[in-house]
C-alpha cells in the first residue's frame, strides 16, 4: 500500500529505508550517501568495516527495484570526501555504474563532495527545479519556495513508555522538506536542535515511516542548556 504525504501539491511517499519516492516523476530521492565513509575513517587511523559503500547501494538497488522509479536524484555528500570515487571496490563500482546507466541519474553537489561523482556516469547540478520543487543539497531558509533538501541527517528521539526511542526521520514544514540521511555509516542531528529547526523555517514535524503508517511528530524547540557551576 502506498503511503503518502502532500508537499507543494506533490504526493510523496516516504520509504522505511529513508528514500522518497516520487510517483509523479517515478522518481526517488536520497540524500547523504556518504559513500566510502568508512575508507576515510580508516586513512585516518579509524578502522572500521569497509562494507559501507556496498550495504549502501544495495538498499538503494532494492529501493529501486521495489518502488519502480526510473529516475534517481541524490541531494549532495553522496561521497563522504572528493577521494571517494578512487577508493570504491570493484563490486560497489560495478553496482553504481549500473544504477548511472540504467536511470536517469543526478548528483546535486553537497559541501562533501563538489565534484566527486562526476566521473560516475549521470548528471551533477549544484540544485535543480523539478516540476514544483527545488532539490538542493542545504535548505535555504529565506527563500519560500517549496523544497526538498538534505545536509542535517533529521532523527527524532521519542519517549514511550519510559523509553527513548531513536529513528531518523523526515523533517517536515510548510515549505521545507528535509531527508533522513540514507548511508550505513551515517549519524543524526535531533530535529529538536535549533539548527535543523532554523532551516525549516517554520512548524516542524518529524515524519517516521512505520509499516504501512506515517508517524507525525510535532516538534518543539529544545530547551537551552542549563549552565553548570562547577567548585
Amino acid at each position: 500500500m502506498a503511503v503518502s504525504l502532500s508537499f507543494a501539491g506533490e504526493a510523496l511517499q516516504p520509504l522505511a529505508c529513508g528514500a522518497l519516492f516520487w510517483p509523479a516523476q517515478r522518481a526517488l530521492l536520497v540524500a547523504d550517501l556518504h559513500l566510502e565513509k568508512a575508507s576515510a575513517f580508516a586513512r585516518a587511523g579509524w578502522l572500521l568495516p569497509p562494507h559501507d559503500s556496498e550495504a549502501t547501494l544495495a538498499r538503494l538497488i532494492a529501493a529501486v527495484e521495489a518502488s519502480g522509479a526510473t529516475r534517481i536524484f541524490c541531494l549532495g555528500d553522496s561521497f563522504h570526501d572528493e577521494g571517494g570515487p578512487d577508493r570504491l571496490l570493484p563490486g560497489p563500482r560495478a553496482a553504481l555504474h549500473m544504477l548511472t546507466r540504467g536511470l536517469d541519474w543526478l548528483w546535486i553537489t553537497g559541501n562533501h563532495d563538489e565534484s566527486a561523482a562526476a566521473a560516475l556516469g549521470g548528471r551533477v547540478m549544484a540544485e535543480a527545479r523539478i516540476g514544483p520543487l527545488w532539490l538542493r543539497h542545504e535548505a535555504v531558509p529565506g527563500d519560500p519556495a517549496p523544497e526538498i533538501s538534505g545536509h542535517f541527517h533529521p532523527k527524532v528521539n521519542v519517549r514511550i513508555r519510559r523509553q527513548t526511542i531513536t529513528r531518523r526521520c523526515f523533517a517536515l514544514s510548510d515549505t521545507k522538506l528535509i531527508l533522513p540521511a540514507y548511508g550505513a555509516f551515517t549519524g543524526g542531528l535531533d530535529i529538536a536542535d535549533p539548527a535543523l529547526l532554523a532551516a525549516l523555517a517554520g512548524p516542524a514535524t518529524a515524519v517516521v515511516r512505520e509499516g504501512e503508517r506515517l508517524l507525525r511528530f510535532p516538534v518543539a524547540a529544545a530547551p537551552p542548556a542549563r549552565a553548570v557551576l562547577r567548585g
